[in-house]
């Protein structure tokens, strides 16, 4: 998997990633070269067996401010139809690459995490904060609508339908005290500790059965749109797929033996 990348940080460490976005002078805007950088980069993800988790981690005491207001914003206002359409699609694709990825993402949020930045915590499998954390969705504020992104059909599952209505419709900022109640966190703790949570979260995950957890991953997503039923038979068939993997005879005989199961991913 590729540690190159020219528009965002990105170091691989024990099957890790560590993603920072790279303008903290500017509180990490986003731009239209690191949106397909990132895009791209979570697409080759899902071809990539070697990285079992990503941690995205704030950088100079904030996450992300969203788009660039000189180099997005300025120029979107100048675009014709056909280039405002592939403008916005690209931006989906980043989500759906996120999603699609089959690797467990982590959001470490401080401070400003707005518009696409707030996009991009609300597409990762886990979030945690640090009390500083403001989460914005914030496309109201400038005369467009909250539908960004994937937000009407992602941020309402994780917190409610009225609670996001309410961000979206005013554009104002989740503190992360609501951002815990509301299930948007998964924790809250001090900025000094706030990689390091991360950090173990994901430790955590990649020791674990990496193939189950990308298929635990993949039916999160696809049963969005299934009935009960589907789901359930989605989930049998997943299941005794995972079943004839050497995780699972490996917890088997671990538990045997009175030992905790090293998991291989096969």
């Amino acid at each position: 998997m590729r540690s190159d990348t020219e528009h965002f940080q990105c170091t691989i460490e024990d099957g890790i990633a560590r993603i920072r976005l790279d303008r903290p002078e500017r509180k990490n805007p986003l731009t239209f070269d690191s949106y397909a950088e990132l895009r791209d980069w979570f697409r080759d993800l899902a071809h990539d067996d070697e990285v079992t988790a990503v941690v995205i981690l704030s950088n100079g005491g904030n996450f992300s401010s969203g788009g660039d207001v000189h180099d997005i914003i300025g120029p979107l206002t100048r675009m014709t139809m056909k280039e405002l359409l592939a403008f916005t699609r690209m931006t989906g694709d980043l989500v759906k690459a996120m999603i699609g990825c089959r690797t467990p993402v982590i959001s470490a949020v401080d401070g400003v995490c707005a518009g696409a930045g707030a996009i991009i915590a609300m597409a990762s499998d886990l979030r945690v904060a640090s009390p500083a954390a403001k989460v914005a969705f914030l496309f109201n504020r400038v005369g467009l609508a909250g539908c960004d992104m994937g937000a009407c059909a992602i941020l309402p599952r994780i917190i409610g339908q009225g609670r996001a209505s309410e961000l979206l419709y005013l554009g104002r900022a989740m503190t992360a005290e609501e951002g815990a109640a509301w299930g948007f966190f998964n924790r809250v703790v001090e900025a000094e500790a706030l990689d390091d949570t991360a950090l173990e979260l994901a430790g955590r995950i990649s020791k674990g059965p990496t193939f189950a957890n990308a298929m635990t991953k993949t039916m999160l997503a696809q049963e969005w749109s299934m009935s009960l039923e589907q789901a359930i038979e989605s989930e049998a068939q997943a299941q005794a797929i995972c079943m004839q993997g050497n995780d699972f005879k490996r917890a088997y005989d671990a538990f045997v033996a009175k030992q905790k199961p090293v998991f291989e991913g096969d």
